[in-house]
């Protein structure tokens, strides 16, 4: 009778492990042995307990990313970046190191040009274009940027 009672546990167990729900405005990537296997839109999937996993969850909606760097020539550069995912497909690969990306993306893109930008709403608008380049093949935009030099 206790093998039964146990029997029955697994089981509902792993129908509980089975189900993936996911939240509306995120995206789940599904992993198989350590492979992509497909995305997980919202909504509720079913996937395999003992094999599948979910390996990123990928929000949609915007993303804010503030820095403040050192700059050698021209004092601190602080500024806020606002990102958003496009593709989920593509930035599954980088979406743990979008901030990384994001942040030096900046430095190399604002070296040497802080100390003779007039305007810095054109700055950031040169910045924007720059991220955009390197990032959007990644499936990721920048939809805005925001700079504060400080001398």
């Amino acid at each position: 009778m206790s093998a039964l009672i146990l029997a029955a546990i697994c089981l509902s167990s792993l129908a509980i492990l089975a189900v993936k729900r996911v939240p509306a405005g995120q995206v789940c990537s599904l992993y198989r042995r350590g492979k992509p296997v497909r995305l997980l839109q919202p909504g509720i999937h079913l996937v395999l307990p003992l094999l599948d996993r979910v390996g990123h969850r990928i929000d949609l909606g915007g993303r804010v990313l503030r820095f403040e760097e050192p700059m050698v020539d021209a004092g601190d550069v602080r500024g806020t970046v606002y990102w958003q995912v496009l593709e989920p497909e593509r930035a599954d690969a980088v979406i743990e190191q979008a901030d990384q990306l994001i942040r030096r993306g900046a430095l190399e893109a604002l070296q040497g040009k802080v100390e003779a930008a007039a305007d810095q709403r054109a700055l950031g608008q040169q910045l924007k274009q720059s991220l955009n380049g390197m990032l959007r093949p990644r499936g990721v935009m920048v939809t805005r940027v925001e700079l504060d030099l400080a001398a």
